[in-house]
């Protein structure tokens, strides 16, 4: 498999933006074990990491490595990709996960979860250990809506050390060293095959269970929330994928995932904030919860959102990795199984 962080060509200079910033990350240093505090991880939070811990050829210990994972819809207005986005700006020695192409490339649905060998011949090819301190971001022009479902993946593989950047737009208005240009190449390690956390993934087949039970008495109680825009939800406007019809799961109630970031900067709210945000829809945190979404990745922002503000058991909450692109395919007609507002 091509990975996109990984050119044959060979690359052309990087620039620093900020020549200033950018060379105090370089400048020879005592690397120091890094610890986050928290899932999410500010800019400031992440600017100090890097400088107590640059990034050296001959260092073993653990490092903290920032992976891009900028993303856009296919339906994207301006025709933007992801690569183009981490070429233009990005944070100094980022690399470059790519959704597009560290998936299940056998499956029909678009961002389906890889196997473990294929996960773990990416973080290889990106020269990524599994000792490294991951903080995941994406992009300035869309503010956090990627990473979180990267830094989902990478918890479903058991990377240990994973956090996601709250945001990338706060990175570059508050000033901190970005880079642009091709990267300069990354020495590959040996990622060791990963196990793969079922847990933290919610089946076709079982989410279909669940559904044709809903209100049925002594049927398994779920919460299921979908993160698409309610048009989408209510049936009322087209997916973006015009073969699909749009609608929703039985029983799914529907929590837009902009809801649960600032209308400004797109970083995720404040933990109280979010817990509010999920006792308005009455969602149930004895209950299990399922996060679901258009193609699996804006469902990673309500799980995001659950994780940091620590609402519901940690043990009880799943991604529904295939969402409405699998779930619009495979249901039967007869099935009833899309509902639309009334």
């Amino acid at each position: 498999m091509a990975f996109s962080a990984l050119r044959t060509s060979v690359p052309s200079p990087t620039r620093f933006v900020r020549s200033t910033m950018s060379q105090s990350l370089r400048q020879p240093a005592q690397c120091r074990q890094v610890s986050f505090s928290s899932y999410l991880v500010t800019p400031k939070e992440l600017n100090e990491a890097l400088r107590k811990n640059p990034a050296t050829r001959i260092s073993t210990s653990p490092r903290v490595v920032p992976l891009c994972a900028a993303w856009f819809m296919p339906n994207d207005p301006e025709g933007r990709k992801g690569i183009d986005a981490f070429q233009k700006s990005r944070i100094p020695q980022a690399r470059y996960f790519d959704l597009d192409g560290v998936k299940d490339t056998e499956s029909p649905y678009p961002h389906m979860l890889p196997t473990c060998e294929t996960f773990a011949e990416a973080m290889s090819n990106l020269g990524i250990r599994r000792d490294d301190n991951i903080v995941v971001y994406d992009t300035e022009e869309l503010g956090l809506f990627s990473a979180p479902r990267v830094g989902w993946t990478l918890r479903v593989f058991g990377h240990p050390n994973v956090h996601v950047l709250n945001n990338y737009r706060l990175w570059v208005r508050e000033g901190y060293p970005t880079e642009t240009g091709e990267p300069a190449p990354m020495e590959k390690t040996k990622y060791p095959v990963p196990n793969y956390d079922a847990k933290l993934v919610m089946p076709y087949s079982e989410l279909k269970e669940i559904a044709k039970e809903h209100r049925k008495e002594g049927s398994k109680e779920a919460e299921i929330l979908d993160a698409r825009p309610y048009g989408r939800w209510a049936g009322t406007d087209p997916e973006p994928r015009p073969e699909l019809s749009s609608g929703h799961i039985p029983g799914s109630k529907s929590l837009p995932f902009p809801e649960l970031l600032d209308p400004e900067t797109k970083t995720m709210r404040p933990a109280e904030e979010l817990r509010k945000v999920f006792e308005e829809r009455d969602v149930d945190a004895s209950k299990s919860i399922i996060s679901s979404c258009g193609s699996g990745v804006t469902a990673a922002i309500i799980e995001t959102a659950l994780h940091v503000s620590e609402y519901g058991n940690p043990n009880l909450r799943r991604v529904y990795d295939g969402s409405w692109t699998e779930w619009a395919q495979r249901v039967k007609p007869a099935d009833g199984l899309i509902r639309k507002a009334t």
